[in-house]
């Protein structure tokens, strides 16, 4: 892989950050219910329409989901939506979604993992949509080597976590309590050209790589994307089915937005551009929603 220094006008903002993740969904009103009660997330009335819904914390959306019935279901094996990580602010936060997560009769608990940089707890929702919440522990914590941060995949045990983080009264006010998307992990045909698209053009660092995987991120953070092909090398583009519908990035102002346009065009990646957001599909067809915020 490249390990070029890139130059800093070719990166994107360190404080570039996710914004909601859109998902084509079959059920309305079942899958709003399952993130309203699983992942104590509220619904933002106001940012919604008939054939959507938007949740959230507070004011910050977390998931989109677009009723788009019709479409066929996701399949394991396409390009498209690995999970969408949200990121609570405490461990206290974190264990109380998780306790409603695995309450709810809906949810499929997949595993839990120490990241070393995180904790982290996987479920998939009923339309088979991969979903990570997980803690960050803090940056003057995680090892950092050469650019790259340490990061691994070690078990622990989720009841004793759970024993020691759960506090009633955090589980009682679950949905009021900080929440966003953290990162976005997506599966892909092949690393080479993800690594081409999301680290060379939009600008994102490399920050670990893993045998079939890459994580890249901006400011230093231990990634804000990550991209693997564990069920999906080979993989083209993806036709329209339910499940990932547009994943959003949010970049501090317009100069940000200028030099990623300078950058897409450049690379002949076509732009659909109002002045203040670009939209554009990556390799596998999966849409990019860049924004200020």
């Amino acid at each position: 892989m490249n390990t070029a220094t890139p130059r800093t006008d070719d990166l994107l903002a360190a404080e570039t950050t996710m914004g909601a993740v859109t998902l084509h969904v079959g059920d309305l009103a079942a899958m709003s219910a399952y993130y309203r009660e699983a992942i104590a997330l509220t619904e933002l009335p106001d940012l919604g329409a008939p054939d959507r819904v938007v949740l959230g914390r507070g004011r910050t959306p977390v998931v989109v989901l677009r009723h788009t019935p019709g479409l066929p279901a996701t399949s394991r094996h396409q390009a498209g939506l690995f999970h969408t990580a949200v990121l609570f602010d405490t461990e206290e936060a974190l264990a109380a979604a998780v306790v409603h997560a695995a309450r709810h009769p809906l949810s499929r608990f997949v595993g839990n993992a120490d990241h070393r940089v995180s904790r982290a707890f996987y479920f998939t929702d009923p339309e088979d949509n991969g979903i990570e919440l997980y803690w960050d522990r803090p940056r003057d914590t995680w090892q950092r080597s050469g650019g790259r941060v340490a990061m691994g995949t070690d078990w622990f045990d989720p009841q004793a976590w759970l024993q020691q983080h759960l506090d009633e009264s955090a589980l009682a006010g679950a949905s009021g309590q900080g929440a966003q998307v953290g990162h976005v992990h997506l599966q892909v045909g092949d690393i080479p050209t993800a690594q081409r698209f999301y680290v060379d053009t939009l600008g994102f660092e490399v920050m670990a790589d893993l045998p079939g995987a890459l994580f890249v991120a901006a400011g230093g953070y231990h990634h804000h994307l990550a991209v693997n092909t564990w069920n999906s090398a080979g993989a083209g583009p993806r036709a329209a089915s339910l499940g990932l519908g547009q994943v959003a990035l949010t970049v501090p102002g317009q100069d940000d937005v200028d030099a990623l346009r300078d950058r897409l065009r450049h690379a002949r990646v076509p732009v659909r551009d109002d002045g203040r957001t670009l939209r554009f599909d990556d390799p596998w067809n999966t849409l990019v929603e860049v924004s200020v915020g």
